[in-house]
């Protein structure tokens, strides 16, 4: 039985779940955009199911991140510079120093903070943190981040009813919550740097 790709649930559901995954793997695509426009248009409209969306995005984000995660525990060295692009090896480093501090808790704080995901997926990976601990974390980390976005595309839903409109506000919506978390996250740790190298008080 073939798809109709004029239904838009034919058509929804794949991109959603192809434009999670690409972004989790390469972070190209605002993943949190995608997930908050569609659960705008799943407000607005009978062509999309929030639950679904919800599974969708869900599954597409621990899918991606179990691939990072794979890569930074199986691959070469190639392999790890691919998946750690644009992190510093500092980064890298305080990511392994927090994951071998807080475990599992890193996970689920860095699938939520900007920009900390992929440092924590590759201090997991590189540390040897185990199958069966990384899965159910994934999986519990990311179903929160898709609530989350999610939350932003229900709003905006019930303040429009376009369709257009709502998602194109729930896209914007969640950029400017991700442009103001990693505001907040680099003054927090510029913050912490001048702290760390400021002499200690004279006696």
């Amino acid at each position: 039985m073939s798809l109709d790709w004029s239904d838009p649930q034919a058509i929804g559901y794949p991109l959603l779940f192809v434009g999670v995954l690409l972004g989790s793997i390469i972070p190209i695509v605002p993943t949190g955009a995608v997930v908050g426009a569609a659960a705008a248009v799943a407000m607005t409209t009978h062509h999309l199911s929030l639950p679904l969306v919800l599974v969708v995005a869900t599954v597409g984000a621990v899918v991606g991140d179990l691939v990072t995660y794979a890569v930074a525990r199986v691959g070469g060295g190639a392999a790890l510079r691919f998946v750690s692009r644009g992190q510093s090896p500092e980064q890298l480093e305080k990511a392994r120093a927090r994951f071998t501090r807080y475990g599992w808790q890193v996970v689920v704080v860095g699938r939520l903070v900007p920009a900390g995901r992929i440092p924590t997926l590759v201090a997991a990976g590189t540390l040897g943190y185990s199958w069966r601990r990384m899965v159910p974390t994934a999986l519990a980390a990311c179903l929160l981040w898709a609530v989350a976005y999610a939350l932003l595309g229900i709003l905006s839903g019930g303040l429009f009813d376009n369709p257009l409109v709502a998602s194109l506000v729930a896209a914007g919506l969640v950029l400017v919550v991700g442009a103001v978390s990693a505001g907040i996250a680099s003054l927090v740790r510029r913050r912490r740097a001048r702290s760390a190298s400021a002499p200690p008080p004279s006696c």
